[in-house]
């Protein structure tokens, strides 16, 4: 191998390892100078990627541009005949201006300071829910249709999730299994749940 080529190999790698180096300290500098700190009281700080840009609404609708979207039913058919069933009933037996209110979120009739309890319940929701004259919630009513005891373990979960922070705002939660209640069983439900919030 000649001089110069030695040379010019040297002068690569020097360039190599300054341009390692200049990348390492930009990068500390971008983090306010905070690398990874070594002390014999503490244990090294994990490397921390840097957090993604968050999606904003241009972004969001740029994306939403260019799928194609279709409309589907609020309620399968079961659950669409029980909303029915309770309308019609909390019409009939409740004071004026009950009514019955499907797939609500928990995040719009619930409120909570903690931020990690309000995430847990921000996007379930309940199939149905019966509100007073000033539309404040009084009952949830949950569906239990033939398929929702598929994969039991986690729907019991997230199902003791909604009991409990209803539970905890004091509205009401009922369970209604399908094919288990005759109309007669469903107005006697609706009375109690009449009388009780009077």
């Amino acid at each position: 191998m000649s001089r110069d080529t030695t040379l010019i190999l040297l002068v690569l790698a020097a360039g190599i390892w300054l341009g390692m180096q200049l990348k390492v300290l930009l990068w500390q500098m971008k983090r306010g100078g905070k690398s990874r700190r070594y002390d014999r009281y503490t244990k090294v700080v994990p490397f921390q990627p840097p957090r993604e840009k968050k999606i904003d609404a241009a972004d969001q609708l740029r994306t939403v541009m260019k799928a194609d979207f279709k409309a589907k039913a609020l309620l399968n058919k079961s659950e669409a005949n029980l909303f029915k069933a309770l309308d019609k009933l909390v019409i009939e037996l409740a004071p004026p201006g009950w009514q019955v209110m499907a797939q609500v979120s928990l995040g719009e009739i619930l409120r909570c300071e903690d931020k990690d309890a309000y995430f847990c319940i921000n996007s379930k929701r309940v199939d149905l829910l019966i509100v007073d004259e000033e539309c404040r919630p009084h009952t949830a009513i949950e569906y239990q249709g033939g398929g929702h005891y598929k994969g039991a373990h986690a729907t019991a979960a997230r199902d003791a999730v909604k009991k409990e922070a209803l539970r905890r705002a004091g509205i009401g939660y009922e369970e209604i299994v399908g094919g288990q209640h005759t109309l007669a069983e469903l107005r006697l439900l609706v009375e109690r749940l009449v009388q009780k919030g009077s």
